[in-house]
């Protein structure tokens, strides 16, 4: 009997979502944007930007990206471009959330099963010359013109060694 109630227990703990983990940091691991966080951009909280670590956020993430310090999801647009505009907004007022998202390891991917596929590469573009960066989710190659872009960067939880 306790045999089995310890099986059924180790199995249980092992379906358990990241959901339950504790929040964490999302960050660059390439330059021009290496050790950058993810944030809300200040001048404009529904435009999600990598930015110094003073300013980070942290993020649930299980399914959707949700911020631990505003609640604002991470959503994905149905730009008609290979970058995907994205952004910080609530779920209220038939908003929705993208529930795209997934891990692979530390990586922020899009899940196979999602209508964007598996997608782990972003774009970042220079806002204004500041020291935060834009943030797209790539599915191509394309990029803004007239901006300072970086293409293909991945997004990354803090080390799990």
């Amino acid at each position: 009997m306790f045999s089995s109630l310890a099986s059924l227990l180790l199995v249980c703990a092992a379906a358990l979502p990241a959901a339950l983990a504790k929040p964490e940091q999302i960050r660059a691991v390439q330059s021009p944007i290496f050790h950058y966080y993810l944030q809300a951009y200040p001048q404009d909280p529904t435009i999600p930007v990598m930015g110094p670590e003073a300013s980070s956020e942290y993020f649930n993430i299980a399914g959707t990206i949700q911020s631990a310090n505003t609640s604002a999801f991470l959503n994905i647009g149905a730009d008609s471009t290979s970058y995907k505009t994205l952004t910080f907004a609530g779920a209220g007022a038939g908003a929705g959330a993208t529930d795209a998202w997934a891990l692979e390891g530390d990586t922020i991917i899009t899940s196979t099963g999602s209508s964007f596929g598996r997608q782990l590469n972003f774009l970042v573009c220079q806002l204004s010359g500041s020291q935060y960066w834009q943030v797209y989710l790539q599915t191509g190659s394309e990029t803004p013109a007239g901006k300072t872009c970086s293409n293909y960067q991945s997004l990354h939880l803090p080390c799990l060694c």
